[in-house]
C-alpha cells in the first residue's frame, strides 16, 4: 500500500509512533507542507490511504474525486469537518479516527487570556530588546470571563477562570440557564454577554450556523478594554470586523490560534498588530497529545491494513 502521511509541519511526526513497525511491502511517505488545488491532487494520486492531521488540509468532493487509488483516510479524532464523509460513504471510502484528548486547547486558551490581561508579549518583547517596564496590566481576579459554547473545552476553561478567581458567564445560541448551572457559571444573553464580559473566549463547533456569528454589531458591543481569545475555528468571527476593531483599537485585543488560511501567510494583515497576540494554530499541539494522535492513527492503520478497521467513521 502507498501511504501519504499529510501536514507534519514540525517534521516530527515519526517521533510520536512506531511507523517501522509497517512492513516493507507498505510505502509512508510524509509531506511536511501544505498544498491544495491541482497542486493537492498530484500529489496525492498514486496514494491508496491517506493519514491526515485534524484539518490542516481540506478532502473535499474536488479532490477525492480526482484520487482513483483512495481507499481509506485515517484522520486525528472522531470528527474531521474538512473531509467529505457523505462522498467517502458513496465511494465505499473507509474513514476512520483516533481518540483526542482534548485538554491541551483549552490550556492554551486560560494561558492566553493571562498574556492579554498582563500584556505580557510587550513585556517579554522589551526585554529581549534591552528595556525595561514598559505597561501595566490587569488582575484575572474579579474580571469577567465569558465562554462561548459550554461544551467539553468551554467547561474546562469555565473552571480554569473560576480557578483565577474570575466570574464566568457564558452564551451560545442553543446554551440554556440549566446547563449553565451544571457547571457553576452564570448564564447571559447574547447583548448582556457581549457587553459585559472583560475576555471572550470561543469554543464552538463550526458550522454554517455560527459562521460570522461575531461581527461588526457584537464586537461594538464589546467593553473598549476587552480582549476574545480565539481557538476554536477562524471563520466564527468576522475577520474583517475583527481586524477593524483591532486597528481602532475599538477593543482592548485578540489572541488568535486559528486563521481562515493556515498556515498564516507573511503578509497578513494581523502580523504586526500592536494589541494582538498570534499563535500557530498549536492549541492541540503537545507531545502527549500528539502520542495519542498518531499513535491511534498508526493503530488505526494496522487494523484496516489486517483487515478490521477500527473507530470508523464511515
Amino acid at each position: 500500500m502507498k501511504i501519504a502521511l499529510l501536514d507534519d509541519w514540525q517534521n516530527n511526526a515519526l517521533t510520536f509512533a512506531e511507523f517501522e513497525r509497517l512492513k516493507p511491502e507498505h510505502q509512508l511517505d510524509v509531506f511536511t507542507d501544505t498544498v491544495d488545488g491541482a497542486l493537492l491532487v498530484e500529489r496525492l494520486q498514486p496514494y491508496e490511504i491517506i493519514l491526515a492531521m485534524r484539518e490542516r488540509t481540506g478532502l473535499r468532493v474536488d479532490i477525492l474525486s480526482q484520487l482513483p487509488h483512495l481507499q481509506a483516510v485515517i484522520t486525528c479524532g472522531m470528527r474531521n469537518a474538512a473531509i467529505d464523509l457523505n462522498y467517502c460513504k458513496a465511494k465505499n471510502i473507509m474513514v476512520c479516527g483516533t481518540e483526542s484528548p482534548g485538554h491541551a486547547t483549552s490550556e492554551l486558551a486560560m494561558m492566553l487570556i493571562g498574556m492579554l490581561a498582563r500584556d505580557l508579549y510587550t513585556s517579554v518583547h522589551s526585554m529581549a530588546s534591552g528595556g525595561w517596564q514598559v505597561s501595566t496590566g490587569r488582575d484575572l481576579r474579579g474580571a469577567t470571563l465569558g465562554i462561548l459554547g459550554l461544551g467539553r473545552l468551554g467547561s474546562q476553561v469555565a473552571q480554569l477562570g473560576m480557578a483565577f478567581g474570575m466570574s464566568v458567564q457564558a452564551w451560545s445560541q442553543n446554551l440554556t440557564p440549566d446547563r449553565c448551572s451544571e457547571e457553576g457559571v452564570s448564564y447571559a444573553l447574547k447583548d448582556d454577554f457581549f457587553s459585559t464580559s472583560d475576555f471572550i473566549s470561543i469554543h464552538l463547533k463550526l458550522s454554517d450556523r455560527v459562521k460570522g456569528l461575531i461581527g461588526v454589531n457584537e464586537l461594538a458591543l464589546m467593553k473598549p478594554d476587552a480582549c476574545i481569545v480565539n481557538t476554536s475555528r477562524a471563520p466564527i468571527i468576522d475577520q474583517r470586523a475583527l481586524l477593524a476593531a483591532l486597528q481602532e483599537k475599538r477593543i482592548g485585543g485578540a489572541a488568535l490560534d486559528v486563521y481562515d488560511q493556515e498556515p498564516l501567510p507573511t503578509d497578513n494583515p494581523f502580523r504586526g498588530l500592536p494589541n494582538v497576540i498570534l499563535t500557530p494554530h498549536i492549541g492541540y499541539v503537545t507531545a502527549q497529545t500528539m502520542a495519542v494522535f498518531y499513535g491511534g492513527m498508526l493503530e488505526a492503520l494496522e487494523a484496516y491494513l489486517a483487515g478490521q478497521p477500527i473507530r470508523c467513521l464511515v
